[in-house]
């Protein structure tokens, strides 16, 4: 874990301090004790107050990622990644397969819009025709793991928040709407701190760290039948590229 933090750059010192801890966290810097060290140790190291740190390891409390133990001092709590690999058939449901006792898809919201230029270039459509968004979010054993904004194009996905709704499965809603199979075509992977609906859709401290994955699916003669914007909470999930 690198040490003093930069100021004057727009970031929270205690968000700052707190990525820095759970990135060390995740790379193992504190496997040997199970404990996060000292709140005078941190402060000293990060070059910041005591108050700062104390705000840093709250929001890490927040996240489920330690847990402040009376007399002892921050406990780790020892949650794994679940593992969602991005393969030619990416689909959430058999990508978390059994590392999850139950999973949900929760459809939060819907539309019909009309394609902007980025949703446009992923379905291949003209800008201004009609498409179907939708918002979600998905669980595992009750947890959000993420978020997602998709598009598919109206005329032949008309029905898919009903269909979605009722089996809380994008692979199922395809198959209710005659589409039995369909693949990955592009992914691209970026890395942010969370917005405020994020956070709140995804059960997260401010500041936490999203994976973001914007990706086209198409059917099998490569017609683009859905675009969507996903995002992942990183300390919950971790990508393996799969050729």
């Amino acid at each position: 874990m690198a040490g003093q933090v930069q100021r004057q750059t727009g970031v929270a010192l205690w968000r700052q301090i707190a990525d820095r801890i759970r990135q060390a966290i995740s790379a193992g810097a504190y496997d040997e004790t199970g404990m996060v060290p000292p709140e005078t140790v941190l402060a000293l190291q990060f070059g910041v107050n005591r108050h700062t740190v104390r705000s840093a390891i709250a929001a890490l409390a927040q996240e489920g990622i330690v847990r402040a133990v009376q007399g002892r001092g921050t406990l780790i709590e020892r949650k794994e990644r679940l593992n969602f690999p991005i393969t030619k058939r990416t689909r959430f449901t058999a990508g978390i397969g059994e590392q999850a006792r139950e999973m949900r898809g929760l459809l939060l919201s819907y539309s019909q819009e009309k394609a902007g230029p980025d949703v446009a270039r992923g379905l291949k459509i003209r800008p201004g025709e009609p498409v179907i968004r939708m918002e979600t979010v998905r669980k595992a054993d009750g947890r959000p793991v993420s978020c997602a904004t998709a598009w598919f194009p109206a005329g032949r996905f008309g029905g898919m928040p009903d269909a979605y709704k009722r089996t809380e499965s994008i692979t199922k809603a395809f198959a209710e709407l005659g589409l039995s199979d369909y693949v990955r075509a592009t992914t691209e992977i970026t890395a942010v701190h969370a917005d405020e609906a994020d956070t709140a859709a995804l059960e997260l401290a401010p500041g936490a760290i999203l994976l973001i994955t914007k990706a086209t699916n198409t059917d099998l003669e490569g017609v683009p039948v859905q675009y969507a914007i996903s995002r992942f909470a990183a300390d919950r999930v971790q990508f393996t590229i799969e050729n």
